[in-house]
């Protein structure tokens, strides 16, 4: 994957921002009763107002702006009307978004109620926790993906969370999926080495049970094979020469 150029980068920041804006305002609207289809709507006016274009709709056929995963399902739902949000409920937001030709990629976990569960808090926390992690060993030029997999594998193990090993981080900017991939778990010193200039999407994926996962006939939602509670949280990152600047926040 080459480097970025300095106006390819200043395209991705801005997709960046707008992104974390709308998927931050976006968290705030899931709430009991609400249909997965008026989050997907929500997004495409977000879409309109910050002048950038949804990256995965029509993508290999997806049929909408957003994927919205309800509990079991890990990633890739696709908005209906006819799934209503309730009280308890873990949902996850996968948004990308082009700018310029270049794309970014986002996403994070909503419990929706008052107070989880303490098995769900960590979930969804040891999720976020786990990219965190990941970022954070980050050390710039020359950093192996493999220190990143096993930063975010150590989180996760430690927080007894099954690791999702069919879906990986990946490199991101002219297409949605780039190579190398960053599984979400690994060896330190192994694997290809991240060069200053790159951008890639850390996003670990975790369930509260088994790591091993199904396709519902849709042929899109991945959801836990045990029919456990699933979480994912991703950022889109700049590597630098000494390391890794988030975009996809504010």
């Amino acid at each position: 994957m080459a480097p970025k150029t300095e106006d390819e980068i200043k395209a991705m920041r801005y997709g960046g921002k707008a992104l974390a804006a709308i998927l931050g305002d976006l968290a705030r609207e899931v709430k009991p009763g609400v249909s997965t289809r008026a989050l997907a709507e929500y997004v495409t006016a977000g879409l309109k107002t910050r002048g950038v274009q949804s990256a995965i709709l029509g993508y290999e056929g997806f049929p909408s702006v957003l994927c919205v995963s309800v509990n079991e399902e890990v990633v890739h739902g696709i908005p209906s009307k006819n799934k209503i949000i309730r009280a308890g409920d873990v949902v996850s937001l996968d948004l990308g978004v082009s700018y310029k030709g270049l794309i970014v990629d986002g996403a994070c976990s909503v419990f929706v109620g008052q107070r989880p569960s303490a098995d769900t808090a960590r979930l969804i926390n040891g999720t976020r926790e786990a990219l965190a992690a990941g970022i954070q060993a980050i050390r710039g030029e020359g950093t192996p993906v493999g220190d990143v997999s096993q930063a975010i594998a150590k989180v996760l193990n430690r927080c007894k969370l099954g690791i999702v090993r069919d879906l990986v981080g990946h490199a991101v900017g002219h297409g949605i999926h780039e190579d190398p991939n960053i599984p979400n778990y690994g060896a330190a010193g192994t694997g290809p080495r991240l060069t200053a200039g790159m951008t890639v999407a850390i996003e670990p994926m975790a369930t509260l049970g088994d790591w091993h996962v199904n396709i519902l006939p849709d042929g899109w939602t991945v959801v836990t094979r045990d029919g456990t509670l699933a979480a994912h949280f991703e950022h889109t990152v700049l590597i630098t020469e000494t390391g890794a600047e988030i975009l996809t926040t504010l």
